[in-house]
């Protein structure tokens, strides 16, 4: 799998995930600083848990920081828990439509 492939699901173990994601951007970018490496990790994230995480972390946190706010947002908040009205399985009513033969 690769590094762009491995996104954050809320099933997965946020310790387990942040720490192997660190070690590929490290693999990959070995020139890569503490603000580069935050920021490639949070966009790896869903769009609402990352901004809760951002949000909570400032841009010089560690690694431990960042695997610490995320398992404290998944404790805390529904934020990625259930999915949305949408795509639950529930099907909207059709419409009536009347057809005529001619």
């Amino acid at each position: 799998m690769s590094c762009e492939d491995d996104k954050y699901s809320v099933d997965k173990d946020s310790y387990e995930w942040c720490l192997r994601k660190s070690k590929r951007l490290k693999a990959i970018y070995l020139q890569m600083n503490i603000q580069m490496g935050n920021h490639k990790l949070l966009t790896q994230m869903p769009g609402k848990l990352e901004h809760a995480v951002k949000c909570r972390c400032n841009h010089n946190c560690t690694l431990d920081d960042i695997a610490n706010t995320l398992q404290d947002v998944r404790k805390r908040t529904n934020i990625g828990k259930y999915t949305p009205y949408k795509s639950s399985g529930f099907k909207e009513k059709q419409p009536f439509r009347v057809e005529f033969k001619d």
